[in-house]
């Protein structure tokens, strides 16, 4: 999968690049979502801050405000990009 290899820090546009199949789709994703401004270069202060994120991190800040559960309480899996309820 060519998005594992993107999954550190600093890579949010290579990162959704590999996943939508090219960087302008990317790009435009990003612009839209408000974390690059319009020059397609300079991120954004959201787009700073989600950038300074791990994949791991920005799927389990996904789930805490899509929930308003906790980090703690979610479990990463690296295979579907997703952050999923620990079993108790």
């Amino acid at each position: 999968m060519t998005t594992q290899k993107f999954m550190g820090r600093n890579q949010l546009i290579d990162r959704l690049a590999a996943q939508v199949g090219n960087r302008d789709t990317a790009i435009g994703i990003l612009q839209k979502r408000g974390h690059l401004k319009a020059d397609g270069k300079t991120l954004t202060a959201e787009g700073q801050k989600r950038n300074m994120m791990t994949a791991e991190e920005r799927a389990i800040d996904r789930a805490t405000k899509r929930t308003g559960e906790t980090a703690q309480n979610f479990k990463y899996n690296p295979k579907t990009n997703r952050a999923t309820f620990r079993k108790k």
